[in-house]
């Protein structure tokens, strides 16, 4: 393998385009990046040769799905960030773009793993699919009137919106869609312009002519272009777009949906964290169940949809206090996926939590605005977005209290301790949450499960049936 750029270091950052199964280099376009505004460079794109016309079938249609997984796990073999120069070079340019430190960027780069072994793989499609047998062609199906059809889980044509705020999304949404055998568009973030095609280029060099590689195209663009996007959004050559990203990327994605072009949307989430009486059994249970809501809220340094950004504490004034003051120290802690002194609070929350301080004691304050992490308790959720390791304590009576605070825009809770999940989860889904876990869990979850209330690569697919009726 070799990483080496067809020119030397450059003050804007080149970024190629992966069409197909080539790598194209060009200085067409000028962008910058999300968080820094770091200018980058990519070459022209050039719409016909993203994809397979609608008058031929995908390369990877009628490849048996057994030898797409075995291709993913090879692949997987070969993306150890210690020895892969391509992400080596993706890394190093993550790095000029990013709000994260090296060592969690590092350490995310390291996380798809265990996702991508033979028997994640295989998991994961029998728990979506029931068997993988209706992707690989068409199963018989006899109803109680005794009518047969025959089903087939047919591989779709996508374009994916990627999600920006972490490397390991590049390769799992590669992963999604070569198992689907879908003909794919991946429209690359601003905040990471670069893993999608690093892996994609180990792909390379592993099986060039590979039906997987012919399928893919990996170009970035503006979100938001017209120009691209009235292109490329359309049903005569994409059935469905897959969709990550804030509020008004997930705006400008839905007025394009329309008959044969639907949009999976992955809308912006809140979480939360739940929190019983049992913490106050003893000053070290409330230290440790600090700890666990301060993992949960530090994910990413708050950059994620699953970390806890409002947290409901059963217990009185005094007893909330007491925790807020723990969760606080906590929160100024390096750990895998988060710094002690993260990117400070932006002048929104300042102005608010300012404000507040006046207001003791229905409102209290701990912290600063240095990155080290603020809490702030209120007798009601507060107005503003807690972010940048800033969050919201809600003093409750009784833990199902709780869910008033949730909405269909909730998706993670974690709740201490961990057997009253069971006492509230209905309360709380009929509020709109989709995932419930163990307080200081949030990251890891099982494999296999639903995502944002849906089995995306269920609704990825295009379900045809061949009716003998």
């Amino acid at each position: 393998m070799t990483a080496t750029a067809p020119s030397p270091a450059r003050t804007k950052i080149q970024v190629p385009h992966f069409v197909r199964g080539k790598l194209v280099w060009g200085e067409d376009n000028e962008y910058l990046s999300r968080d820094f505004g770091v200018p980058f460079v990519t070459p022209k794109i050039e719409y016909n040769e993203l994809f397979v016309p609608r008058t031929e079938p995908g390369p990877a249609f009628d490849v048996p799905v057994s030898e797409i997984i075995d291709f993913l796990v090879e692949t997987a073999g070969q993306l150890s960030l210690e020895k892969n120069p391509y992400l080596q070079e993706s890394l190093e340019m993550t790095l000029q773009v990013s709000a994260l430190p090296r060592r969690i960027i590092e350490n995310t780069f390291r996380r798809p793993g265990q996702f991508l072994t033979k028997k994640a793989l295989e998991y994961r499609l029998e728990r979506t699919f029931g068997s993988i047998d209706v992707l690989d062609g068409w199963v018989e199906n006899t109803d109680p009137n005794g009518s047969v059809s025959k089903i087939r889980a047919f591989p779709p044509r996508l374009v994916h919106m990627l999600a920006g705020n972490s490397p390991s999304a590049a390769m799992t949404s590669i992963a999604d869609a070569a198992l689907l055998k879908a003909v794919n568009v991946f429209k690359m973030p601003s905040a990471d312009p670069f893993t999608t095609v690093a892996v994609l280029r180990t792909m390379a060099d592993i099986a060039p002519d590979h039906p997987v590689l012919k399928s893919i195209s990996a170009v970035y663009w503006r979100g938001g272009d017209e120009s691209v996007e009235g292109v490329l959004y359309r049903s005569q050559y994409f059935d469905k777009l897959v969709a990550w990203g804030g509020g008004a990327a997930i705006e400008n994605a839905a007025k394009y949906a329309g008959p044969g072009f639907g949009l999976i949307s992955f809308d912006p989430k809140v979480s939360m964290a739940i929190v019983g009486r049992e913490a106050f059994e003893s000053e070290e249970t409330l230290r440790e169940v600090a700890e666990l809501a301060a993992a949960d809220v530090t994910i990413f340094n708050q950059d994620a949809c699953l970390a806890a950004r409002h947290i409901c504490v059963e217990g009185d004034v005094e007893q909330v206090d007491r925790f807020c003051a723990l969760l606080h120290e906590r929160l100024g802690v390096d750990r895998d996926f988060a710094s002690a002194l993260g990117p400070k609070p932006d002048s929104e929350i300042r102005e608010a939590v300012e404000g507040m301080r006046y207001l003791e004691p229905d409102y209290r304050v701990w912290g600063k605005f240095d990155g080290s992490g603020l809490v702030v308790r209120s007798p009601e959720m507060v107005d503003f977005h807690p972010n940048f390791k800033t969050v919201n304590v809600i003093p409750i009576a009784q833990l199902r209290d709780a869910a008033s605070y949730a909405t269909v825009a909730t998706q993670t809770v974690g709740v201490y301790p961990a057997h009253r999940k069971a006492e509230i989860r209905d309360h709380l889904a009929t509020a709109g949450v989709q995932r419930l876990v163990k307080l200081g869990g949030a990251l890891r979850g099982s494999m296999g499960g639903p995502h944002d209330g849906m089995y995306p690569l269920h609704r990825m697919v295009n379900w045809v049936v061949d009716d003998d009726a």
